[in-house]
């Protein structure tokens, strides 16, 4: 199976990273494509993969991950159109693999010219180390085995759950812009730690491992986040107390209206 990444920025690299741990089969081959080539040869030296241009990747490529930032995609597709309806005129079968933002599976093949295969898939930066949240969508033109060969050489980017593709927009909103705003708290709860006298490292770890292992706790022990909460805060102690700031500070208010605003944005950014 021949892979084709176009795009190697920070989502392209973390999804070609985990890309590259799932080729079990001595057939399997990526191929590195960007508009800035040392980006693309950097990171093929990294992943003992090959670079090469977009024609080349849209010419041999069985799934072609288009790894750019929605403005630029039309005119990027534009440039491969040729070669996708020459090999559709072959009978030859792809898949385009849509990761921009606001993009729908029907404007993705309306500005490749074609009604082609299409899988839309919105990922976050954990998939870099095998932690990613993949939603996706597939049109009716990707066959069943070829949602299967998808989700094989995704396996290792972490949890893959397919949507109706009205509803990636609003997951994309709290998973694929999650890891920011997750980072936004982590560092500021380091700071806090700081300000009470911990050594920085010291308290990025604590900050850090406690987000992590938290995560997991609400992840395989299936209790309510709130309950979570209730049980560290014990009657006029030290976290509810802290629990306390937080409210007065609109913490939750905060949180929700950052995704609101990622949300509004990623359907601006499809109009």
């Amino acid at each position: 199976m021949n892979i084709g990444m176009i795009g190697c920025g920070n989502m392209g690299g973390a999804l070609a990273r985990a890309i590259t741990q799932s080729l079990h089969y001595k057939n399997d081959h990526l191929s590195l494509a960007d508009a800035f080539p040392e980006k693309a040869t950097a990171l093929a030296a990294e992943l003992s993969a090959d670079t090469a241009d977009n024609i080349t990747i849209a010419e041999f490529s069985d799934f072609i991950f288009l790894g750019i930032k929605p403005q630029m995609m039309a005119g990027m597709l534009a440039e491969i159109a040729p070669v996708l309806a020459a090999r559709a005129g072959r009978q030859e079968r792809f898949v385009l693999v849509s990761m921009a933002a606001g993009l729908s599976v029907e404007k993705i093949s309306s500005m490749a010219q074609g009604d082609y295969p299409v899988i839309r898939i919105m990922p976050n930066t954990p998939a870099q180390v095998g932690q990613g949240m993949i939603l996706y969508t597939a049109n009716v033109k990707v066959s069943a085995h070829e949602e299967a060969s998808f989700v094989r050489i995704m396996e290792n980017a972490g949890v893959l759950d397919k949507l109706p593709e009205h509803l990636i927009d609003a997951g994309s909103a709290v998973s694929g812009c999650g890891p920011a705003f997750v980072c936004l708290f982590l560092e500021a709860l380091a700071d806090g730690g700081v300000a009470c006298g911990l050594p920085r490292d010291k308290a990025m770890l604590y900050a850090a491992q406690t987000l992590k292992g938290t995560a997991e706790l609400v992840m395989t022990s299936h209790q309510h986040p709130g309950a979570l909460k209730d049980a560290v805060c014990s009657p006029g102690g030290s976290t509810i107390a802290g629990v306390q700031a937080l409210e007065e500070s609109a913490f939750r208010a905060a949180a929700m209206k950052a995704v609101a605003a990622a949300y509004k944005r990623t359907v601006e950014l499809g109009k």
